[in-house]
């Protein structure tokens, strides 16, 4: 117990450096120490990683900067819509300081569920969900949308993309889901929800259990009633946002 309390803590004092590194792209040195009472070597020492803060100044740093530059602020200043109802998802996917605080954020949202597996689609969920799946040292399983060669046998789910009039089929390695396993689904976007069917259909195609989902962003609120999850499967999400008005 004692280790495993001292892991948390660790991880969790290395989160506030990350939280510090994202704040720093908005604010001075010389506002982050008026804004946490530290001196700007101290503050300095920490964003380049030459050393950790103790416990207690990471929480009360964390306290501080979480509301102003926390995940879900980062998040809600990059998503903006262009004319078509879409947005850039570049600046999330390629920032990782953004990918990490996500890995811990979802640690700290399935604590204590069982996870063998992240299982996400090709390709812009690729970058958060390799992250997660280091963070809690479990194998990552890709879906994709072409037979890999030199794999023989795949478990594969056919959907047609709503208002698309052509199918697409998603393919994983038969094996690399295993009846024992509990599955975190993981994707940046959620948009229709159809993906995540996509993804949970072939959980149970391979008679594993599915753990849960996550996304960093969702788009309105539809694609619950698409996905059609289990009860007991827990949706996390950290930003949910309105899908703007054509």
């Amino acid at each position: 117990m004692r280790d495993a309390t001292h892991v948390h803590d660790l991880r969790f004092r290395l989160m506030v450096i990350d939280l510090l590194r994202l704040a720093k792209k908005r604010y001075t040195y010389r506002k982050l120490s008026q804004l946490v009472q530290l001196q700007i070597t101290v503050l300095s020492r920490y964003v380049k990683g030459h050393v950790l803060p103790s416990s207690e100044r990471a929480k009360k740093i964390w306290e501080v900067l979480n509301p102003l530059v926390g995940l879900e602020s980062e998040l809600r200043k990059i998503v903006k819509f262009d004319e078509q109802g879409y947005f850039d998802n570049t600046p999330i996917i390629g920032d990782p300081t953004i990918l990490e605080m996500a890995a811990q954020d979802a640690i700290a949202r399935f604590a204590g569920k069982r996870i063998t597996k992240v299982l996400t689609a090709a390709v812009d969920g690729i970058p958060l969900a390799t992250m997660i799946a280091h963070a809690i040292s479990v194998d990552l399983v890709i879906a994709k949308t072409s037979r890999e060669v030199g794999v023989t046998e795949f478990i594969e789910e056919t959907y047609s993309p709503l208002n698309s009039g052509v199918l697409v089929t998603f393919y994983v390695p038969k094996g690399s889901i295993r009846k024992a396993d509990d599955v975190l689904i993981v994707d940046d976007v959620i948009r229709t929800g159809e993906t995540q069917r996509v993804l949970m259909n072939i959980v149970e195609k391979c008679k594993a259990e599915i753990a849960g989902i996550y996304a960093l962003i969702a788009i309105g609120d539809d694609f619950i009633h698409k996905m059609n999850p289990p009860q007991n499967c827990s949706i996390e999400t950290v930003l949910r946002v309105r899908p703007k008005a054509s």
